[in-house]
C-alpha cells in the first residue's frame, strides 16, 4: 500500500510539472489536462485544484473556474490567491454579494495590496455602496499612486455620493495623467445636469466637440437655460453631424422656441419619419401642423399617435379639433366619444359635440350638449361658456316656434 501511494503521489507530481510548464508556455489546455489528471489522482490536492481553476479561467470558462476555486477553498480556507481570483470572476458574473465576500476576506489578509481592495470597491460600487467604495478606491489607490482606473473609480463614488465638485477635481486629475478615462467626464457632467447644476454640466459636455450626443445635451441645456441662439447653433451642429430623430427632435423644440415653424416643421416631418412610433413626436408635429393652418395633415398626425396609444386623452382631443376645422363632423363626433370615455370629467368635449349638432341643425341634441357644457365647465373656459351662453338663447328662440 505505501508502494502504491507512493507512485500516485509521485504521478501527480509529474502532472503538476507538466501543467505548470503548459501554463508558463500559455498553453492552457494542456493545462487544464494535466491539472485535471492531477486532482483525479489526488483529490485533496488543493494546489492541483487552484491551477486547475486558473486554466478554465485564463480559456473564459467562468462557471467552471468559480466552482474549481471554491473547492480549492474548502481544502484550503482563507489561500488568499483563490479568494481574490475567485471574487474577480465573481464581479465579471454579477454574484455580487459572493464576490464580495471573496474580496473583502483578500482585502483583510493583504490591505496593502492593489487588487482586492481595487476589485472590492469595483463590487460595492456595482451594488450601490458607494461610501463603501470610495473607501476601498482610496486604499487602492495608496497602493498604487499611479494606477489611473482606480482614481477613476474613486471619482465615479464620490460622484454617485452627490460630491460632485470633489469628484470633477479627482477625475479631472485622472483624464490628465491618461485620456483615455474622457469618458467619465460624461458621466460626471450627466449627475450635474441631474443636479441641475446646468453652467457645470454644460461646461463639461463642451470638452467633447466631436461627440454628437454631448453637442445634443448643451444644446438642450442651453435651451432650458434660455440661450436660445447658441442652443441653436450647437443643435445644429449636432444634427449635421449625427442626423437621428433625437436630434432632429432637439432642434425642432429650439426653433419652435424662436418662432421658426418651418424649419421645425421640415424637421419634425424627418423625424417622424424615422420614428413613426414615437407618440411625443407626432403629437409635437401635429401641433405645428395645426398652428401652420394645415389642418388636415395635423389631423393624420394626432389619428397616428391615438391609434399608436389609444388610451391618450390628448390624441383624442387633438384630432376632434382638427376634425371640426376640416368639417369632418362624423368622425369627430366618433373621436368625442373616445376623449369622454377616457376623461368622463371633461368639460370641453361637451362643447364641440355642441358646435357640431349646431352646425348640422341638431337643435335638440345641441341644446342639451350645451346646457352640459356649462353646468360641467363652472368658469373653466369663459369665452367659450359666453358662446354657449348665446347659442342656447338662440336656440331655445328657434325651438319655441317649433
Amino acid at each position: 500500500m505505501a508502494v502504491a501511494s507512493l507512485l500516485l503521489s509521485l504521478q501527480a507530481a509529474d502532472f503538476n510539472a507538466e501543467g505548470m510548464k503548459a501554463l508558463e508556455a500559455e498553453k492552457y489546455e494542456e493545462a487544464a489536462r494535466a491539472f485535471e489528471k492531477a486532482v483525479e489522482n489526488d483529490p485533496q490536492d488543493y494546489a492541483a485544484r487552484f491551477h486547475l481553476a486558473l486554466a478554465h479561467s485564463l480559456l473564459g470558462r467562468r462557471a467552471e473556474a468559480i466552482a474549481g476555486y471554491e473547492k480549492t477553498l474548502e481544502l484550503k480556507p482563507g489561500l488568499y490567491e483563490a479568494e481574490l481570483n475567485a471574487g474577480i470572476l465573481l464581479l465579471d458574473d454579477k454574484q455580487l454579494e459572493k464576490a464580495e465576500s471573496r474580496l473583502r476576506s483578500a482585502a483583510e489578509q493583504k490591505p496593502a495590496e492593489f487588487r482586492p481592495n481595487y476589485f472590492l470597491a469595483e463590487t460595492l460600487l456595482e451594488k450601490g455602496d458607494a461610501p463603501g467604495a470610495e473607501r476601498f478606491y482610496r486604499a487602492a489607490s495608496e497602493a498604487n499612486p499611479k494606477e489611473a482606473a482606480a482614481l477613476a473609480g474613486l471619482g465615479r463614488a464620490m460622484a454617485k455620493q452627490g460630491k460632485l465638485d470633489q469628484a470633477a477635481e479627482v477625475l479631472n486629475r485622472v483624464v490628465e495623467a491618461d485620456p483615455k478615462y474622457e469618458g467619465v467626464l460624461l458621466e460626471l457632467a450627466s449627475l450635474y445636469e441631474q443636479d441641475r447644476k446646468l453652467p457645470e454640466a454644460i461646461a463639461l459636455y463642451r470638452r467633447f466637440p466631436d461627440n454628437a450626443a454631448a453637442r445634443e445635451r448643451v444644446g438642450q441645456l442651453l435651451l432650458e437655460s434660455g440661450k436660445l441662439e447658441e442652443s441653436i447653433e450647437e443643435l445644429q451642429v449636432a444634427v449635421r453631424e449625427s442626423p437621428t430623430a433625437a436630434n432632429r427632435y432637439a432642434l425642432a423644440t429650439a426653433y419652435l422656441r424662436n418662432k421658426r415653424l418651418d424649419e421645425a416643421a421640415a424637421l419634425l416631418a424627418l423625424a417622424a419619419q424615422d420614428e413613426p412610433a414615437n407618440v411625443d413626436l407626432r403629437m409635437t408635429y401635429g401641433r405645428v401642423l395645426r398652428d401652420q393652418g394645415k389642418y388636415a395633415p395635423a389631423a393624420q398626425e394626432f389619428l397616428t399617435a391615438a391609434k399608436a396609444q389609444p388610451d391618450s386623452k390628448e390624441a383624442w382631443s387633438e384630432l376632434a379639433a382638427m376634425l371640426v376645422l376640416t368639417d369632418s363632423f362624423p368622425q369627430a363626433l366618433a373621436a368625442l366619444d373616445r376623449v369622454e370615455a377616457l376623461d368622463p370629467a371633461a368639460a370641453a368635449p361637451h362643447f364641440l359635440r355642441a358646435m357640431i349638432l349646431d352646425k348640422g341643425k341638431q337643435y335638440q341634441p345641441a341644446l342639451a350638449s350645451y346646457q352640459r357644457f356649462l353646468s360641467m365647465s363652472n368658469g373653466a373656459h369663459p369665452d367659450e361658456e359666453f358662446k354657449a351662453r348665446q347659442r342656447v338663447k338662440v336656440i331655445q328662440k328657434e325651438l319655441s316656434k317649433r
